[in-house]
């Protein structure tokens, strides 16, 4: 059976695939929707990341489809309802890059409540801004709230414990006697309390119509003064002019977006010369090694699910 890779994926992992069936690889082929739809004629299987849109129409162009896997766990690029409604196995890879984004959460909540590491060429040149920068702030005994407690929001909340904060979260889909809770020492919050009492905010649910905005300038305006924001989930759940001005202003005391509304960020985005804020073009959750993890845990879902099908 053909298999379709539309997207980058580890070579290990495309040769393991290619022990079993024929593979046709080019991790450009996301960029010529033509080619792709030609290439998904005769196809069992297309592997994607989060670029490539697997909408109706390429649906209905791959009428031997039967398994999707996606190098990552969001789904929000594939209509889901599509795919089942067609008989179609969508096979995320959930898990695999849950330690690359807990560790950027951790790492970038350090950054900007440190606020000192933006000074190497200050100090090269001469100048010793040590006053300037004398005002940063520990991790350590500071809340963290996370919003949206699955894989990923439970992970961090365990790095957080690890290194001395105190950990609140807030799930839609996770009621307050959850056991859960219980079991990684997490306090269970409304939104609104959590909002109230974070000195870190993370965000880890899926773009819903429920999650859309979930914050925007009435919920930063609800957070304590001089908190961090950070943005590892899906663009569309946060306001980006919001941030923006909540920055300017000085009430957000800093923030790091991994994920947009519309990515790459546009030209003329309210968030370009934002202060005390961190851009990364969603690469939360890829590392080295998650891309591995990755890579492998989708091949050998997507061999297993094809050899189901025979």
């Amino acid at each position: 059976m053909k298999v379709v890779i539309s997207e980058f994926m580890d070579a290990p992992a495309v040769a393991l695939v290619g022990q079993h069936h024929e593979v046709r690889y080019e991790p450009d082929l996301v960029d010529r929707r033509e080619a792709l739809k030609a290439a998904l004629v005769d196809a069992a299987a297309l592997i994607v990341r989060n670029r490539t849109q697997v909408s109706a129409e390429l649906l209905a162009a791959a009428p031997r489809l039967r398994v999707v896997g996606r190098l990552g766990v969001g789904l929000d690029n594939i209509d889901v309802a599509g795919c089942r409604a067609l008989g179609i196995e969508v096979i995320p890879a959930s898990g695999a890059n849950a330690l690359a984004v807990a560790e950027y959460v951790i790492g970038t909540a350090m950054l900007l409540l440190r606020g000192a590491y933006a000074a190497t060429t200050d100090v090269a040149s001469g100048a010793w801004p040590r006053q300037a920068l004398s005002a940063g702030r520990e991790l350590h005994g500071k809340t963290l709230g996370v919003v949206g407690f699955g894989g990923i929001g439970r992970l961090v909340a365990r790095l957080a414990r690890g290194l001395g904060m105190r950990v609140i979260g807030f799930d839609a889909k996770v009621s307050a006697a959850d056991p859960a809770w219980r079991d990684e020492g997490v306090e269970s919050r409304t939104l609104d309390a959590l909002l109230a009492q974070a000195d870190v905010l993370t965000l880890h649910v899926p773009l819903l119509p429920a999650t859309r905005n979930l914050i925007d300038a009435t919920a930063l305006g609800a957070m304590k003064p001089g908190a961090i924001l950070i943005n590892t989930a899906r663009g569309g759940v946060v306001d980006e002019a919001a941030v923006a001005a909540a920055l300017a202003s000085g009430r957000l005391g800093g923030a790091a977006l991994d994920v947009f509304e519309r990515e790459p960020l546009g030209a003329g985005s309210p968030l370009a010369g934002a202060p005390n804020l961190i851009l990364t073009p969603h690469i939360a959750g890829v590392t080295a090694e998650s891309n591995e993890r990755v890579s492998a845990m989708i091949a050998e879902r997507v061999i297993e699910s094809l050899a189901a099908r025979t």
